[in-house]
């Protein structure tokens, strides 16, 4: 099995983060809720806040976020992220050929990295997950989380054969494949 991490590694920059400002140029209103959640990545960065507040910073915008978008009269999230991925599809790069029974692993949030996944042909999406009707984050898929969800989905004894990613900081995931490998932009190395 193949499980690609999919910010940074498959996706050329960070969804989430990109969604989040192509909505901002049209509803500038959702620019009031990101500053907490760049304060606590920043003191995260900087090993001065912990993993869990982070975590609850990321679930406490994502909600808000959400909200706000809903609150705004004519907006629809599901036509947004339609097409928000018509015009960021081609961002997907080019060392990456999706294959029908590849794993996308990710911490970016599921109503958003789901709909990439449906245009390049890839059953299988494990992501952070939001509650449609509250906004809740119900899972964040980040660090040991994505080691721990990938079982959880495909079963205990689930073998993967060749991990890739952009961060160490998935080392749970290289830890539990056979092959690792690391990828900076287009470049992709063996680390494992």
């Amino acid at each position: 099995m193949r499980v690609v991490d999919f910010d940074g590694t498959v996706y050329r920059g960070e969804s989430l983060f990109d969604f989040y400002l192509f909505t901002a140029r049209r509803y500038p209103k959702v620019l009031t809720v990101m500053p907490p959640v760049l304060h606590n990545a920043i003191d995260y960065k900087l090993n001065r806040a912990s993993l869990d507040r982070l975590e609850v910073a990321i679930a406490a915008v994502g909600r808000r976020y959400l909200d706000a978008l809903d609150a705004t009269p004519g907006t629809n999230v599901y036509r947004l992220i339609d097409e928000y991925w018509d015009r960021n599809i081609h961002r997907i790069k080019r060392w990456y050929t999706p294959r029908y029974d590849d794993v996308v692993l990710t911490a970016s949030f599921d109503i958003i990295v789901e709909e990439a996944c449906r245009r390049l042909g890839i059953r299988t999406c494990i992501a952070s997950t939001v509650d449609p009707v509250t906004h809740e984050v119900t899972w964040l898929n980040f660090g040991d989380n994505k080691r721990i969800r990938l079982r959880q989905m495909l079963g205990e004894g689930t073998q993967v054969d060749e991990f890739y990613t952009d961060a160490l900081y998935d080392q749970p995931m290289i830890d539990m494949a056979r092959r690792a490998y690391l990828v900076k932009g287009e470049r992709v190395r063996r680390v494992k």
